[in-house]
């Protein structure tokens, strides 16, 4: 029988971290003179009251190692569970919203998606967006840490390929997933602090840099301003793509890197495709533009570099106006946010890797129909990828096309129009956090959608964000007779 107290430690410690990150925003805003502060602290005081009941009654099970069965059940429960008591001060305190809705944007900022059902950001206190921007930041770096230490574990969409690599690559230096964790938290901060103090460098006011630096790195999306980086045309742009990007390559290279190991990151092929990927989707889309509308060229590219650079690392901020340009445009961006960045960061997508592998995959089909008796061997990166990593994959990838089809389905079944609902689902499961139709051309939020689609769009998130598998397989039975 599998053993729950480990799992419900562990939640424990993260909701007293939770509840004491609460203070921050609630001391920003007592600071400014504003009620909210109290909602804070009723929000900490509860988070932090059923943290410590978890911790001192599951004590007991310190020390103990975990299993696959409490591994899935772990990641499963943290992006379900953390979201509740995050969006606790979205209810309690401004603006208001309902339980629905507030957990719907927690969901949103601990997946790293940028979903938002608010509108009117400038007029939020300082501090709840403060902590949207916290929100992101703490995802991406669970995020990150899982897919570097849990999902080669688990054997989730192929990802047991890297199993042999995030632990071996390092030999004696880092023999334990606690020495990477640790070297994960000095490069997650050292790349926040520096993209805060580019921010600030070009004119973003504090709270601006601070939330912006935190949801750019995270790949999360949130800003504290309805009209997200168009404050910041220019220099903001340019910076933005540019950290953008930074965020969304395998933290392993940048770990390996901070061990005297530059080869690795410029060797990647995932690397290398993506930026080439990205930049091919640059150029066709700034010079269809230039083509059909006559524009400059700078401020083209430069709109089109940051807008799709947010799109395709699945971060979700935009600027200008972008959401207008339609025809083409959409094609390319629902082609790259469905493909998503590279695996082992904090963005989201199918995942460059994936595609890769499909790519490869699809070829030696093809060949086989003119040569039957064929025999080829699947190698990525020079090392052979096994069948059951090929299987993983091929059920990851048929399983994300069905989610995104029948959930767009189920939406239009609840009077969403055929265009919100695609964008919806797709921004979602991809948590790319970006939405086109005519459900958000009002607002630029989700904040029109009807509570059922809103359960839906929650529900893509989260499987999404944990590789469909992770969510689904512990509702299997079979999966906890094992």
């Amino acid at each position: 029988m599998t053993d729950f107290r480990p799992v419900a430690y562990v939640i424990g410690r993260i909701l007293i971290v939770l509840a004491i990150l609460m203070l921050a925003p609630a001391v920003i805003d007592w600071r400014a003179g504003l009620e909210n502060g109290y909602d804070f602290l009723a929000s900490a005081a509860l988070t932090g009251v059923v943290g410590a009941a978890l911790t001192l009654s599951t004590g007991n099970a310190l020390g103990q190692a975990l299993d696959t069965r409490q591994a899935y059940l772990l990641t499963a429960s943290i992006w379900f569970l953390v979201p509740f008591f995050g969006g606790l001060p979205f209810y309690i305190g401004a603006p208001g919203l309902t339980f629905q809705n507030a957990y719907f944007e927690a969901v949103s900022g601990i997946t790293t998606t940028g979903a938002t059902v608010i509108y009117g950001l400038d007029d939020l206190p300082a501090g709840m967006n403060l902590w949207r921007g916290m929100l992101n930041w703490l995802g991406g770096l669970g995020i990150a840490f899982i897919a570097m230490i849990f999902l080669p574990l688990m054997r989730i969409g192929g990802m047991q390929f890297f199993r042999t690599e995030g632990f071996d690559t390092f030999g004696k230096a880092l023999p334990r997933a606690t020495d990477i964790a640790q070297q994960l938290l000095v490069v997650y901060v050292g790349l926040t602090a520096a993209c805060i103090a580019t921010y600030s460098a070009i004119g973003m006011t504090p709270l601006d840099a601070v939330v912006h630096g935190f949801a750019t790195i995270a790949t999360g999306g949130f800003s504290p301003t309805d009209i997200s980086f168009s404050k910041y045309i220019g220099a903001g742009e340019y910076f933005g793509a540019l950290f953008m990007i930074l965020g969304s390559l395998p933290y392993i290279r940048y770990v390996q890197l901070v061990n005297g190991s530059a080869l690795p990151l410029w060797r990647d092929s995932q690397v290398r495709a993506y930026l080439r990927w990205l930049g091919g989707a640059v150029v066709m889309v700034t010079l269809w533009r230039i083509g059909t509308t006559g524009a400059d060229l700078e401020p083209t590219f430069r709109e089109t570099l940051f807008n799709l650079t947010s799109i395709m690392s699945s971060t979700g901020f935009f600027s200008g106006s972008f959401a207008t340009w339609g025809g083409f445009m959409l094609v390319v961006a629902f082609l790259i946010g469905t493909i998503g960045a590279c695996s082992g960061s904090s963005a989201a997508g199918l995942s460059v890797f994936r595609v890769q592998l499909m790519l490869t995959v699809l070829r030696r089909e093809i060949r086989r129909i003119g040569s039957p008796s064929s025999v080829e061997t699947i190698r990525y990166e020079g090392r052979t990828v096994e069948e059951d990593v090929l299987a993983a994959l091929i059920l990851f990838v048929s399983s994300y096309i069905l989610i995104l089809g029948v959930m767009s389905v189920a939406m239009t079944l609840l009077g969403v129009d055929m265009m919100s609902a695609l964008f919806a689902v797709w921004t979602t499961l991809g948590n790319v956090g970006y939405g086109f139709g005519p459900l958000v051309e009002r607002t630029g939020t989700f904040i029109d959608f009807p509570p059922g689609a809103i359960a839906i769009m929650t529900l893509c998130m989260l499987l999404g964000r944990l590789g469909l598998l992770a969510i689904l397989v512990i509702f299997l039975p079979a999966f906890w007779r094992r």
